[in-house]
């Protein structure tokens, strides 16, 4: 499957627990893959995406109250598990997002970050907690330990700000994010319709070239 999503994403988002859930189940119906990119939102929030604290202290507007609504509408539709609000929001992701690289170098990143997921938006836990990292390491197979060792070591500190920096050059403003091809971003959960059509586009352009050497 030499065919991948680059998929940026941060565990702290409801939207990316959206996304995540529907590019999976996409990726698997199509026959692509997935190359999992975590990063931190809050730093590129920081960086090039400051009115996402604008739009959260201004409840009373009338575009973030149709957000919000938005939100519990995909919410009900997904049929997924996610509370909103959670006790803890925004929360500290970092540590479960390095997590997350040690979990893609094992290739057990998609059942560790589901289990980051369910954990704090379906059962309300402090995924900053150690111990609740380590109920998702054990449901991918991985051990406790050694991850969350590795997650706060020096250098998966600096891996994740690289990946963040990354999707930043790169012209990303938030999470969930997907390139195809290297170069076609996508923004959102809503977007991985087309995400799908430029993967077959970019595997019908794979075939012909297939056929004429």
């Amino acid at each position: 499957m030499d065919r991948k999503v680059e998929f940026f994403f941060d565990c702290s988002s409801p939207w990316t627990y959206l996304g995540f859930e529907t590019l999976v189940a996409a990726a698997r119906a199509d026959g692509f893959g997935v190359c999992f990119r975590p990063f931190l939102v809050g730093g590129v929030f920081n960086t090039v995406n400051t009115s996402v604290y604008e739009m959260r202290a201004a409840a009373a507007n009338p575009k973030t109250a149709y957000f919000w609504k938005d939100l519990n509408d995909w919410i009900t539709r997904s049929g997924l598990a996610i509370t909103w609000p959670p006790s803890i929001f925004p929360i500290n992701s970092a540590r479960a997002m390095r997590a997350c690289l040690v979990a893609a170098d094992a290739g057990a990143c998609e059942a560790f970050a589901r289990r980051v997921f369910q954990l704090y938006w379906g059962e309300d836990r402090d995924i900053a907690d150690p111990a609740v990292l380590a109920e998702a390491c054990a449901a991918a197979g991985l051990d406790a330990a050694a991850t969350l060792e590795a997650a706060d070591s020096p250098e998966l500190k600096a891996r994740l700000r690289a990946n963040t920096d990354e999707v930043i050059a790169r012209g990303g403003f938030g999470t969930p994010t997907f390139f195809v091809g290297g170069s076609d971003m996508y923004f959102g959960q809503d977007r991985i319709v087309l995400v799908r059509a430029a993967m077959a586009r970019e595997g019908a352009k794979a075939g012909a070239r297939a056929e004429s050497r």
